[in-house]
């Protein structure tokens, strides 16, 4: 399942994509990988692939991307496609089922198509296995008929290039991680690229917008581009409707005030878990069911969607007793901690040092 999925609807800081986040993004979308903001790693290391492949005028490997939603793995597998000056399929692992579904993409491919598969962990078992031997011989058999007389007819398949996309790389299994020559893993963007990214899209958007204003979006933008152009999008709004038009650091956290975004990206989900950790159960540590009848969510919700970024952000730990408040959580929503809230046991204690009122 895709944790994405119980995500509420309404979530501006959401890192998965709907329509309108589709639509933009199309607009805003780096062409070439020079263009391309952030990654410095993988840009290089992508880079030398296709201009080696270029040189050889041959399909370059099979390409790999993994990491959070939102960080660019379909732009990328685009750019690979115009830095080959070939086109590109895109489809996405929930869609293929079946192996007769893969088998009638893979055959329509022509010479040095880039194939994109996104979500490529949930591809079925038997299209996986059929992709095995399409991306190592190039071919797939073809099963016609049921029973004892089915027959498996091989179909040869031209030089392609795929490049799969996950945000759990865990999950696919080692025989297909394996026939990736190149795997790249995308990380969270530091506040300085996501200003970067801020400007080109306001420059894009014809919105003007200052330094201190982009900084302010970066800064809440949870290190990701896609959260950081949306953002960008209201902010934009605000401005329009209530001002001139010009994007200030005022006018920005004015206007993500507005939209319950605060200074550090945390939503009102984000500080409900919070508020309700803090004020309810002294901190902790409070067990995860109890914790999400307290926010009125399904406990799926808070573990997939709202744990991670507190997790990551040092607000929230998970430890085998219950979730358990920071001193970090206890400071960014202002309140003092209670004298019995200590440090539990097995805690580390950097994230509690100066936590006692």
């Amino acid at each position: 399942m895709n944790p994405y999925e119980s995500e509420p609807a309404d979530r501006l800081v959401t890192a998965s994509a709907d329509g309108e986040d589709q639509a933009v993004e199309a607009a805003l979308r780096p062409r070439l990988l020079e263009e391309f903001i952030g990654q410095e790693r993988v840009r290089e290391q992508l880079s030398l692939v296709l201009q080696a492949a270029r040189q050889r005028g041959a399909a370059p490997d099979h390409v790999l991307l993994s990491g959070p939603p939102g960080l660019g793995k379909t732009t990328l597998s685009m750019i690979i496609a115009a830095e080959l000056n070939a086109p590109i399929r895109i489809t996405s692992g929930p869609a293929i089922q079946h192996a007769g579904d893969l088998a009638a993409i893979l055959s329509s491919l022509t010479e040095g198509e880039v194939l994109f598969l996104d979500e490529i962990h949930r591809m079925s078992r038997p299209a996986e296995e059929m992709l095995y031997m399409a991306m190592e011989d190039f071919r797939v058999d073809v099963i016609v008929g049921k029973g004892p007389g089915a027959t498996a007819i091989p179909l040869e398949l031209p030089p392609f290039t795929l490049v799969g996309a996950t945000t759990r790389a865990g999950l696919l299994p080692p025989p297909l991680r394996d026939r990736f020559g190149f795997t790249g893993h995308m990380e969270f963007y530091a506040p300085a690229e996501l200003e970067r990214v801020v400007h080109r899209s306001a420059g894009l958007l014809d919105v003007e917008i200052d330094p201190a204003g982009a900084a302010e979006i970066a800064g809440r933008s949870r290190g990701t581009p896609r959260i950081a152009n949306r953002l960008l999008r209201r902010v934009r709004d605000f401005a329009q409707v209530r001002h001139d038009g010009m994007v200030t650091r005022e006018i920005a956290t004015r206007a993500l005030e507005v939209y319950e975004v605060d200074a550090r990206g945390l939503d009102r989900l984000d500080r409900a878990v919070l508020e309700a950790l803090l004020k309810l159960f002294g901190g902790g540590p409070v067990g995860l069911s109890t914790l999400a009848v307290a926010v009125g969510e399904e406990a799926e919700t808070v573990e997939e969607v709202a744990e991670p970024f507190l997790v990551r952000e040092g607000l929230l730990a998970r430890t085998p007793r219950g979730r358990i408040a920071t001193a970090a959580a206890w400071q960014h929503l202002g309140l003092v901690p209670p004298q019995s809230a200590r440090a539990p046991r097995g805690a580390q204690p950097e994230l509690w040092a100066g936590g006692q009122a």
